[in-house]
């Protein structure tokens, strides 16, 4: 447990900082600052494998499932690459929510600090949840396989819709039990009006991006458990890749219309992962090989997006 506190802690450190010292006048996150950032936390993430294998090694760390150093090294970095490609969704569906509600470029960042909060403890639930059911209920792993391959042909065969929050059945519903006001007063996330308090865009944005955070986690949660069933493994590359989500989305949202072939990356990953869990019973897939098809999917999804793109031009 005091691994756990302590990585908590270290989080805890990093995002105060973050927000009372670096971001603490909110300004506009230009590309140059938000790809150093995104370097940083990819840097951190992938450096954060050397910690794992020394945990495994010395055996600091509850090593429930017995894994060697190397293996439970390797389950991190894949379980890492899955969470941080199926992320990608994730920034355009928030870059979505932000110009419906008309959010401001210099608030985006405190709105996605508070929402990366609420994602740490949906996500470190879920994935509990998702844990004991795989170790106490031998058949989830069947259930979850099923529900990734599902998503990936849905993601396959679905058309594009153009998505429009404000018609969501969360808006619609948080419009009846709070009173909302369509006007920004700065960075508040509430402003009293008359005898009444009501919130601001930015709260509503903060709500919407929370719930979606949720509908994706339903997608990446069952994934990593394919890689792994560690809790310390699944929940530290998870946060790893939410944290770096944030200077990913001011890096990547204007450029997300270039990678067009990266949606068929993520229906690989997800089949691959589905089928993984489905035959976790009968067959053990060797761990390189798990990291070796994701890199691999990912970086064909890329280079291929932007090859196309400059054959267009």
């Amino acid at each position: 447990m005091l691994v756990w506190g302590l990585f908590i802690l270290a989080i805890l450190i990093f995002l105060a900082l973050d927000l009372g010292v670096f971001n603490r006048n909110p300004h506009v996150i230009s590309v140059k600052e938000a790809s150093i950032w995104t370097a940083v936390w990819v840097s951190i993430s992938f450096l954060f494998s050397g910690v794992i294998y020394w945990l495994y090694n010395t055996g600091t760390i509850d090593n429930v499932d017995a894994l060697k150093p190397m293996d439970a090294t390797i389950k991190y970095i894949t379980g890492y690459l899955i969470e941080l490609s199926l992320s990608i969704d994730n920034i355009f569906v928030i870059a979505v929510i932000f110009s419906s509600f008309a959010i401001p470029q210099k608030y985006q960042h405190r709105v996605l600090f508070w929402g990366i909060l609420g994602a740490i403890v949906f996500r470190a639930l879920m994935i509990f949840f998702g844990v004991v059911l795989i170790k106490k209920f031998s058949f989830t792993t069947y259930v979850f396989g099923a529900f990734l391959i599902f998503t990936a042909l849905k993601m396959l065969f679905s058309k594009e819709k153009v998505h429009n929050p404000k018609k969501s059945f969360l808006y619609r519903n948080l419009r009846r039990v709070m009173p909302i006001t369509t006007h920004m007063h700065g960075e508040k996330f509430f402003i009293k009006l008359r005898h009444i308090t009501a919130a601001t865009p930015l709260f509503i944005a903060l709500i919407v991006i929370e719930f979606t955070d949720i509908l994706f986690a339903l997608d990446s949660v069952p994934a990593i458990l394919a890689i792994t069933s560690d809790p310390f493994l699944v929940f530290s590359s998870n946060i790893f890749a939410i944290l770096g989500l944030r200077s990913m989305y001011f890096f990547l949202a204007n450029m997300l219309a270039k990678f067009i072939y990266l949606k068929y990356s993520l229906v690989a990953i997800l089949t691959f992962v589905g089928v993984k869990l489905i035959l976790a019973h009968h067959y053990t897939f060797p761990e390189w090989l798990s990291l070796a098809f994701i890199a691999v999917s990912l970086t064909v999804g890329i280079v291929v997006s932007l090859n196309i793109k400059d054959i267009e031009h």
